[in-house]
């Protein structure tokens, strides 16, 4: 995934850049970036953040950086920001997304005359390959429009120029930009959490592919947003900063919500009510709320050293990291009957091993509520999903021992249908859960507020943003050229 933070001010930015960029620390996994813009000169830092956090790499590059405007990333992969020479003029660029044809668009691009300097393993650069798009336009706007069109994916974006910042949402809104001010500063952030320690006050949110231009002065629409809107719903069930709002929905109150739809459902009987931290907390205390039974913390999470566990890029380190992150408290789960509440379950295999440990301190029952309804698909559009091949998913491991295939996917969708039933029985017995029930998309979807075409809900019911069809990544139902 990624995030990024943009300020344009009448005085020096950097230390607003600093900390505004490093409240999307938790969204990235490899590398950070600062530009700057000072007297038509740009300085920019870049660095690997895999084993330091962000404030640790770049607290000796803030006291070398100095302008008024800037732009900050944490980013999953590539180097950024990128500082790019074009007939538009010299201007700073970074993204947020996934673009699934870069293969296509670097070939058209290609064959136009573009070349590409931003490599690392052979692999180019997407947001150098961004960058190349835009630079067909005549202007930044024209520019941004035709990159939005040709992506296949999604692609959120901030462009530092002399003229200000340029702030693009990608064109079906699957990542969130929030516009702020305060006086002489505006600003631009995927994550609303950067705001109020800043002191700035939330303006509005950007639309599906709208463009504007921030200066000190205000923020100037310069492409009015699109229509449809299809925000990642992921954003609410496990990615998304507790302290952040997408269209205006804040994220820890709608875990609540979850939480508590899950306890309406559930007639089950239980000692307490625990979440996997940090994200399924918030989905236990609702749950738990809702419930009447005791919210308890059987696991502790160790934060000092260990990162999230999808953040490592090895599958072997990423089980370290989620059974070292862990601790259990024995007091707390000797002979109890327990309700874990789950983000979501993607492969299962850190789930089976805390469960399995959870047994072993002396468990009587453990029972499992995944906040959000099985992942049958990979996702097309900013992996969200986390796992890196769609036949990895624990549903699709329980839809392939049932003998199923593919083709037949839509069929485990139905929540009260028979295919569902047994796959998540499957899921359950190879956990080796005392009971195992999926939040239903409906009540997903209740708990956040939106409607649900204005969510992107693919992961789970495999209904393609923009075309309401159901399809599959090795099927799109686009083409760019």
């Amino acid at each position: 995934m990624g995030g990024f933070f943009g300020v344009a001010s009448s005085t020096d930015c950097i230390t607003d850049l600093f900390y505004g960029t490093d409240y999307h620390s938790h969204l990235g996994t490899r590398r950070g970036g600062m530009a700057s813009l000072d007297g038509g000169q740009f300085c920019r830092y870049i660095h690997n953040i895999e084993n330091a956090q962000f404030r640790s790499k770049f607290e000796d590059d803030v006291y070398r950086m100095r302008g008024a405007m800037g732009i900050g990333v944490i980013s999953d992969l590539e180097d950024q920001p990128l500082i790019i020479g074009s007939h538009l003029g010299l201007y700073a660029i970074v993204t947020v997304g996934a673009i699934w044809n870069l293969g296509d668009l670097a070939n058209y691009t290609l064959a136009k005359g573009a070349h590409f300097s931003e490599m690392s393993g052979g692999q180019m650069n997407p947001t150098e390959l961004v960058a190349t798009l835009i630079n067909q336009g005549s202007t930044f706007v024209e520019g941004i429009r035709l990159a939005q069109d040709a992506i296949e994916g999604s692609c959120s974006m901030l462009l530092l120029t002399d003229e200000g910042i340029y702030a693009a949402r990608d064109k079906f809104g699957r990542t969130p930009i929030a516009l702020a001010g305060k006086d002489g500063a505006r600003a631009a952030t995927l994550e609303t959490c950067a705001l109020p320690n800043l002191g700035y006050e939330l303006d509005r949110q950007l639309g599906p592919g709208e463009i504007v231009r921030l200066t000190p002065d205000g923020i100037e629409c310069l492409a009015p947003p699109l229509e449809p809107m299809q925000i990642c719903t992921f954003l609410w069930v496990y990615y998304g900063y507790p302290a952040s709002s997408y269209e205006e929905i804040n994220v820890e109150a709608s875990r609540y919500r979850c939480g508590a739809a899950m306890a309406r459902r559930d007639g089950i009987e239980i000692d307490c009510v625990a979440g996997i931290p940090d994200s399924g907390t918030a989905h236990a205390l609702g749950y738990a709320n809702a419930k009447g039974v005791p919210h308890t913390r059987p696991f502790v999470k160790y934060t000092p050293t260990w990162p999230r566990s999808f953040m490592p890029q090895e599958q072997s380190m990423r089980d370290l990291v989620a059974r070292m992150k862990l601790i259990p408290v024995q007091e707390l789960i000797q002979g109890q009957r327990l309700m874990f509440c789950e983000d979501s379950i993607v492969r299962g295999t850190q789930l089976r091993d805390n469960i399995q440990r959870l047994f072993e301190c002396g468990a009587k029952e453990v029972h499992m509520r995944p906040a959000c309804p099985p992942l049958l698909y990979g996702c097309r559009f900013l992996n969200f999903s986390r796992s890196r091949s769609e036949m990895d998913l624990a549903a699709r491991v329980a839809i392939h021992e049932l003998g199923d295939g593919e083709e037949n996917l839509h069929g485990y969708v139905d929540p009260d249908g028979e295919k569902h039933q047994a796959m998540v029985e499957r899921i359950r017995r190879r956990l080796n859960l005392t009971s195992l029930k999926y939040q239903r998309l409906d009540d997903m979807v209740g708990a956040i507020g939106l409607p649900k075409d204005k969510l992107c809900t693919y992961c789970w019911d495999g209904v393609c943003s923009g075309c309401g069809n159901i399809c599959s990544i090795d099927n799109p139902t686009t083409t760019v050229f």
